[in-house]
């Protein structure tokens, strides 16, 4: 039996809760999995409908911790657990060292989480919890590096799992042609709107393109602190026929307009203390044979073969991110580079991943 601890599930939407999901259907195929996961809207919903074993913790912020511990580690004194897995340091913080020697622990680290001055109350308690695992895993070859260096050991690079593609159904298909018309060429990014992202300078980059490629149409998908300035800016730069900016939209709308996309676009930047620790919608993008372009900040370069699969720019540079889509778009090379980048997504099968934990174990 496997045990995952997390802080991030779904029905919760994002890049961790679709990690976290994906990793322990994974290890159904290995064995039974029970999670511990925190209470949400639609929960229960959700939870009918999977195939794992979820046991929700609700409550008060500051007690749920402490009770989801509690039953981890009963849960982990109880049984014969193969592995236990968790998504965070704080996950596993709580998590006496000699209750998860009975067992085999990963911690999982994405970037963000991790990034407190060396020295600090927080990077002391980052390194004391780490310290409890048996593999301290990073999502990034960038993400381990930058672990290292503030103290961190034993980490290993393992990329996270994609569970693209899906089936698209016809009702999807047709939202995403009434959206796109008879647009060419067809950009689309797939995030939350915040700082990290870049979307001001793709929306500048879009203005600057328009004249080579009057029939350009730019979606982006996501809601986030920068709708307003992004709404501001879109009316400023006169870029309304040009630019859709969907906040909601359901899983199937999404995909559907990846599919009939030609390049996804998010080359993202560090911001205040968040930096691209590697970017699974690279890799869905590329399930879906689109090439992307990505940052070079942070791990972005483990998702994107710059020049094979897509390319990677400076986000803040707007000759940059120009010239790239330009060179991207022209005489349609960007098929030429989804076709690699649909090759390459193949190595992030939740089938290939789960084994590289299942090798540790």
């Amino acid at each position: 039996m496997f045990l995952i601890s997390t802080r991030n599930f779904p029905p919760e939407l994002g890049g961790m809760q679709n990690l976290m999901e994906g990793l322990s259907n994974a290890l159904l195929n290995h064995g039974p999995v029970k999670v511990f996961a925190e209470a949400h809207n639609e929960s229960e919903n959700y939870d009918q409908m999977s195939n794992l074993n979820i046991e929700r913790v609700s409550g008060l912020k500051i007690f749920r911790k402490y009770r989801k511990a509690n039953l981890v580690k009963e849960f982990l004194s109880l049984n014969e657990i193969r592995a236990c897995f968790f998504d965070h340091w704080k996950s596993i913080e709580n998590i006496e060292k000699n209750i998860l020697e009975k067992t085999k622990s990963f911690c999982l680290i994405h970037s963000k989480e991790i990034n407190h001055p060396v020295g600090s109350s927080l990077n002391k308690r980052v390194l004391i919890a780490l310290a409890k695992a048996d593999h301290v895993i990073a999502n990034s070859r960038f993400t381990k590096e930058f672990a290292i260096k503030l103290g961190v050991k034993n980490v290993t690079v393992i990329n996270p799992g994609c569970n693209y593609p899906i089936p698209i159904e016809d009702e999807a298909k047709e939202f995403a042609k009434n959206i796109y018309a008879n647009a060419s060429p067809k950009l689309i990014t797939i995030s939350r709107l915040d700082g990290r992202k870049s979307h001001q300078n793709i929306l500048m980059t879009i203005k600057n393109l328009l004249p080579k490629f009057p029939n350009l149409k730019y979606v982006s998908i996501g809601d986030g602190d920068e709708k307003k300035n992004l709404l501001k800016l879109r009316k400023e730069l006169s870029l309304e026929n040009s630019v859709e900016l969907l906040f909601k939209t359901s899983e199937q709308e999404k995909v559907a307009l990846l599919e009939q996309s030609d390049v996804f676009v998010m080359p993202s930047v560090v911001y205040k203390k968040s930096v691209e620790g590697f970017g699974i919608t690279y890799i869905e993008a590329a399930s879906f044979g689109k090439p992307s372009i990505g940052g070079i900040y942070g791990g972005e370069g483990d998702a994107i073969k710059s020049g094979q699969t897509g390319y990677l720019c400076n986000g803040n540079d707007l000759n940059a991110i120009y010239d790239t889509l330009l060179k991207t778009l022209s005489n349609d090379h960007f098929k030429h580079l989804g076709a690699n980048a649909l090759e390459f997504s193949k190595d992030f099968s939740w089938e290939k991943i789960v084994k590289k934990y299942i090798n540790l174990i």
